[in-house]
């Protein structure tokens, strides 16, 4: 059985070809945030962790490290150049609509992390019962 970072579980097997395309996609949009942060201050700090896109390729989720209401605004103006940008530097039978969420994964260390710096924090034991 699969998981996704979706959370989803499922028995599709992952393809080569799937993983290879989301690489390349992910690349491509990451470049592009990134150029296109210099000039939108809101996309300085977004960082692309993975791109999930669907077997049929209209559709692809792009997974952010970070996702702060002004990020998400940015990235959903900035929407169509990205899918003008994969539709340019990637030979794909279709250009994928994408959307934007955090990084399950992300959110989830850094919630360890957190329980993490509670336990090593002096006096941390008398307030475990809580």
């Amino acid at each position: 059985m699969v998981v996704d970072r979706r959370g989803s579980k499922g028995s599709r097997p992952r393809y080569p070809r799937t993983a290879r395309v989301n690489e390349v996609l992910r690349e491509v949009v990451a470049g592009e945030i990134e150029r296109l942060s210099d000039h939108d201050d809101r996309l300085l700090l977004v960082t692309v962790t993975a791109v999930e896109s669907e077997p049929d390729l209209r559709h692809a989720t792009v997974f952010v490290s970070s996702l702060s209401d002004t990020a998400r605004e940015g990235l959903e103006q900035h929407r169509v150049r990205l899918q003008a940008a994969i539709g340019r530097q990637v030979r794909l039978k279709r250009t994928p609509q994408l959307a934007f969420r955090e990084d399950p994964g992300v959110v989830e260390g850094e919630r360890v992390e957190e329980i993490l710096r509670r336990l090593d924090r002096p006096g941390a034991g008398a307030d475990a019962g809580g």
